[in-house]
C-alpha cells in the first residue's frame, strides 16, 4: 500500500479491539502514526506490542471528564500533532425499552454522543490553527431508518449525524473536513446484545461485515483530495436485507 498517510499523526479511540483497532491498522499501514486510545489497558498494550512503534498507546477512560478532557494534551505531547481523529468509541443496547437499564441509558448516551461532541470540540481548535485536519465519527446503519429493536442506540447515532452534518458546515471553512461513517451490522463485540435468534440468522445469510472492511472506507475518506469531503458514508453488507 502506498504511504499516502505519510507524516499524519492521528488518534483513535475505542482502539483497543473492533472497528477502532481494524482503522487503527489501516491508517498505521498507510504511513501514520496513529495514537491508540481506550480505557483497556492490557489490551492496549499488547495490540500496540504487535503492531510496532508507530502505534502509541494512550489509556484513557472517556466517561472520567477529567481524562476525557486530557485527550489532546497528551496526543500532543506524544505525537506533537493532531491530524486525523477518528471519533469511534462507543456502547450499544438493544432490546424493548421498557427493559433497559436508566443507568446503562446514561452511560451510553454519555460515551456516544456526549464524549464524540467533546473531542471533536477539543480537536478542532488544533487543526483549525494548522489549517488542515480530518475527522471520522463512527456512526451507525441504525442512524438512518427507525430499527425496532435499537431505540436507545439508534437515537444516539440520529443525534450524533446531525452533529456531524452541522459541524461540517462550520469547520469547513479552515480546512477541516468532518464526516461520518454508518456501518451496518460488524462482526465485533457490540453484537453481543443482539438477541441470540438474530445474531445466528445474521452469520448465516452472509449479512455481516468485518471491521477490516470498515477500516478500509474510513481510508478512502481519509485519502480523498482535499476539496472533497465525504459527509457521510453508509456501509452495509449486501444480504443485510434478506
Amino acid at each position: 500500500m502506498a504511504a499516502e498517510l505519510a507524516g499524519k499523526v492521528a488518534a483513535v479511540t475505542g482502539a483497543a479491539s473492533g472497528i477502532g483497532l481494524a482503522s487503527a491498522e489501516a491508517m498505521l499501514a498507510a504511513g501514520a502514526r496513529v495514537v491508540l486510545v481506550d480505557r483497556d489497558e492490557a489490551a492496549l498494550a499488547t495490540v500496540c506490542n504487535r503492531l510496532g512503534d508507530a502505534a502509541i498507546p494512550l489509556v484513557i477512560d472517556l466517561l472520567d471528564p477529567k481524562d476525557c478532557a486530557s485527550l489532546l494534551p497528551q496526543v500532543l505531547e506524544k505525537a506533537g500533532q493532531l491530524d486525523i481523529l477518528h471519533a469511534n468509541a462507543g456502547l450499544y443496547i438493544g432490546g424493548d425499552l421498557v427493559d433497559a437499564d436508566t443507568a446503562a441509558i446514561d452511560r451510553m448516551l454519555n460515551l456516544n454522543i456526549n464524549v464524540v461532541m467533546k473531542n471533536v470540540r477539543d480537536a478542532l481548535p488544533h487543526m483549525i490553527a494548522r489549517r488542515t485536519g480530518d475527522i471520522i465519527v463512527t456512526s451507525s446503519l441504525a442512524a438512518h431508518f427507525p430499527t425496532p429493536w435499537e431505540p436507545v442506540y439508534a437515537s444516539s447515532k440520529w443525534a450524533i449525524n446531525a452533529f456531524v452534518q452541522i459541524v461540517r458546515r462550520q469547520v469547513f471553512k479552515h480546512g477541516v473536513r468532518i464526516g461520518s461513517i454508518s456501518p451496518g451490522p460488524v462482526i465485533t463485540s457490540l453484537l453481543a446484545d443482539w438477541p441470540e435468534e438474530k445474531l445466528k440468522e445474521a452469520k448465516e445469510s452472509g449479512s455481516l461485515v468485518e471491521a477490516s472492511e470498515i477500516a478500509n472506507v474510513v481510508l478512502f475518506m481519509l485519502t480523498r483530495p482535499r476539496g472533497m469531503t465525504i459527509r457521510d458514508v453508509v456501509v452495509m453488507p449486501t444480504n443485510f436485507d434478506l
